[in-house]
Formats: structure tokens, C-alpha cells, sequence
């Protein structure tokens, strides 16, 4: 822990404290931990629009196919990180892997160049972007939790959010400017080039917080399954999975459906792209309001246990909405209305808990329930969706008589891992 300076705010401090509770020896921590989360997310959602087209493209029944190897290779990395985290130390885990995803952008592209977009490429990329993603996300969050007190998480979560969801809305609109001037396949080299930025950025952090040396120089520890075991075994985790397990599961309902809407509504790739593009900037704009100017109040003021039911709520609204009008614009505003509540509230609500585990709960718990458990809700979603007639839509089949039952149980379990939250703060407090 950083021990706080007694001296007058400097003007940085003040400008800052128009938005966030923020310390002045905590300004440029907090600064490069936006820095980092808003190039991690400026290189992904460069990429996304591309995955997104290529979902439509191969259509709805490869996609929960796709989901269900995506499950499969999160269960098969897992394992791998674990023994990478047990016997290296921490500090150097996370740059490895992101230097290890930028090459993996620069061998896309050279396929990409040479062979162009055939089935197995293109296949192989959406699964490739499905893993890059939550991988590149949760240990930026392992870093960040263990970094950042419960406490200080409380406080500035939110804008560090704030910063990713700033990179999500520039990533777009540099895909756009740069599409004008260079090969749309070359805006792989630049989101390359963005995660070694982020990757910088992480050091930068670590070294502001911690120093050069100390207990952040250890590994983690255990063995390579002890992430699967503690969730498991720790009531606490176990429910953070169900919570995401059961999020997952009804999220991916409303993007099958509104995958098979777009293939049948905009029937050209460059509508695709400019449908996807602008939803993920309505999201992006909202939340990144919301994380300025609410996230930290409501966590403050409100509790985790209300910024955690804010999401089910939210779901349960929209599936009864699809239930009688399964629409193109409404599966649409359901899902930006879900994924706004998601970013901005239910999502730094779960990081703060990750603040109380240990330094290897923190990267092993928290990287396992962000990939094998997040997309095995996906995975789940995908064959529920076939198995109950999607290709016959929301509304015409028994999916919303499905889906209401998950999100009451969604409610408890919110209800209940908020409680324990609480419960487990004052223990340590």
C-alpha cells in the first residue's frame, strides 16, 4: 500500500477529482491504468466488428459450434496458465502473454495476405478473437486487483473502466479513419501494435505501485488447477461463477438472435460491419458516461450487492420484451441496454471482490472463471439455442420460458454474493 501524501492538491489532483475520488500520490497509477485498459480495448474492438461479420457470415449454426471450440480451448489454455503462473513470477506473466497475442495478430495477417478469407481462417480467427479477448481482459483485472485495495477499487474502478470503454468507443472510429487509407487486413498490424502499448503500460503501472522488487516478484504458486479447485470449494468464487455462468448464458441468447436477424435484414458484409460498428458505439458512449459520473457513487453509496443486481434486472426486462417482439431493433436495444449495465456497473461491482482473495486467487480464480466458466456459458447458450428451435426466433419458440426461469435464479445468486461481499469486507476492514 502506497502511503498518502499530507501536501495540497496539484492542479492534475483537482482536475481529476472533478470525476474521481482520487489521491494525489495515486494520479499517475490511476493514469496509466486508464492508459493501459483504454489501448487493450482500443486493439480488441479494432478486431471485433471483423469476428462479429464473420459470425454472420458462417452463420448460426457454425456459431454455436464455434462456441463449443472456444470452450474447448479455454479448457485446454487454462491448465497452461496455471503452470505458467505457478512457477514464473507475476510480474512477468502478463507482458509474455500479450507480446504472445501480438504475434499471433502478425501471423493472421501474413494468412490472411497470402490466402485470404477461407473457412478455416476465417473459423480459426473468430475462435482466436473469442479467446484474445477474455484472456488479454481478465489479466489486466488481475493485475489491477492486485494492485488496488478494496477500498481504492471502490473509489476509482470506475474510471479505470471508464479508460476501456474509451478505447472500445476509439477503436471503432480508428477503424473507420484508417480503413480509408490503408487494406482493411492491415488493421491487424495496428492492434498489434496497441497491445504492446497496453502491455508498456502494464509495467508502468506495476512499478508506480509496487517498485521494482518485493512479493509481486513471486509466482503464484500451487498447482495448475488450483483456479478450478477454489471455485469449486470457495462459496464466494463459486457463486462469482454462477453469476457469470447464467450472465453468459442469457447474453449469448440475445446475440444468436440477433445474429440470425442481421443475416436476413442487412444482407451485405458493409452493412454488417456498420450495424455492429454503431451499436458498439451507443454502448460505448453510455457506459463511459455511467463510469465517469455514476460506477463509483453507486458502489459508494449503494453497495456492490445493487450494482450486481442491476444486470439480471436488466436481462429480465428484455426477455420478457423479446418474449412478444423479437425484432432486429429490439433484440438490439436489449442487448445495448444489457451490455451498458454490464461495463458500467455489474462488471467493476465483481473486480471489487476480486480485491479481497490472495495474490493468486486473484490471477488463478479470476482467469479461470473469465474464460473456461464465461464461455462455457457460452458454449451452453449456443446448443440451448439450437436444441430449442432458434432458427423459429425469440418470440415463436421456448426460449424467453427458459431464459425467465435462469434470470430469477440470477437475481438470488446476485442477492446472495453481494451479501457475502459485505460480510467478508467488514471481516477484514
Amino acid at each position: 500500500m502506497i502511503t498518502q501524501s499530507t501536501t495540497a492538491p496539484s492542479r492534475p489532483s483537482r482536475w481529476l477529482r472533478r470525476f474521481v475520488n482520487v489521491e494525489p500520490t495515486e494520479i499517475a497509477a490511476l493514469l496509466a491504468s486508464f492508459a493501459m485498459f483504454f489501448a487493450l480495448l482500443s486493439a480488441y474492438y479494432i478486431i471485433r466488428p471483423v469476428r462479429d461479420d464473420i459470425g454472420v457470415t458462417l452463420g448460426k449454426d457454425a456459431l454455436h459450434r464455434l462456441f463449443t471450440i472456444v470452450f474447448a480451448v479455454m479448457v485446454v489454455l487454462v491448465p497452461l496458465f496455471g503452470f505458467v503462473a505457478a512457477r514464473f513470477p507475476r510480474r512477468f506473466v502478463l507482458p509474455a502473454i500479450y507480446v504472445f497475442f501480438a504475434l499471433d495478430l502478425l501471423g493472421f495477417w501474413l494468412a490472411l495476405t497470402s490466402a485470404g478469407r477461407t473457412v478455416w481462417i476465417a473459423g480459426g480467427f473468430f475462435v482466436w478473437a473469442s479467446v484474445f479477448n477474455l484472456f488479454v481482459v481478465s489479466l489486466f483485472w488481475s493485475l489491477m486487483s492486485e494492485l488496488w485495495s478494496h477500498e481504492e477499487a471502490k473509489r476509482l474502478y470506475g474510471f479505470i473502466s471508464a479508460g476501456g470503454t474509451a478505447g472500445a468507443l476509439a477503436g471503432p472510429l480508428l477503424t473507420q479513419g484508417l480503413v480509408r487509407l490503408v487494406a482493411p487486413i492491415n488493421l491487424l498490424l495496428v492492434s498489434a501494435m496497441l497491445l504492446i502499448v497496453a502491455m508498456a503500460a502494464g509495467l508502468l503501472v506495476r512499478r508506480l505501485r509496487t517498485g521494482e522488487t518485493g512479493w509481486e516478484m513471486d509466482a503464484a504458486g500451487g498447482g495448475i488447477f488450483d483456479g478450478a479447485v477454489k471455485v469449486f470449494t470457495t462459496p464466494m468464487f463459486a457463486r462469482i461463477a454462477l453469476f457469470v455462468f447464467i450472465a453468459n448464458i442469457v447474453g449469448t441468447f440475445f446475440y444468436l438472435e440477433q445474429a440470425r436477424l442481421v443475416a436476413s435484414a442487412i444482407p451485405d458484409s458493409a452493412g454488417r460491419v456498420e450495424f455492429f460498428s454503431g451499436r458498439d458505439f451507443v454502448v460505448s458512449v453510455a457506459t463511459f458516461l455511467i463510469e465517469v459520473f455514476g460506477t463509483a457513487r453507486v458502489l459508494r453509496r449503494f453497495g456492490v450487492t445493487a450494482a450486481l443486481l442491476a444486470l439480471p434486472f436488466t436481462a429480465a426486462a428484455g426477455t420478457l420484451l423479446l418474449s412478444f417482439d423479437a425484432t432486429l431493433w429490439a433484440v438490439a436495444a436489449v442487448m445495448v441496454a444489457e451490455r451498458i449495465v454490464a461495463f458500467s456497473l455489474a462488471n467493476p461491482a465483481i473486480k471489487v471482490i476480486y480485491t479481497l482473495a490472495t495474490p493468486g486467487e486473484k490471477y488463478k480464480v479470476q482467469n479461470f472463471i473469465d474464460t473456461v466458466v464465461f464461455r462455457g456459458g457460452d458454449a451452453t447458450s449456443g446448443w440451448l439455442y439450437s436444441s430449442l428451435g432458434g432458427g423459429l426466433g425469440f418470440a415463436a419458440s421456448t426460449m424467453g420460458a427458459v431464459a425467465v426461469p435462469l434470470v430469477l435464479v440470477w437475481l438470488w445468486i446476485a442477492r446472495r454474493l453481494g451479501v457475502e461481499h459485505h460480510e467478508r469486507a467488514a471481516a477484514i476492514s
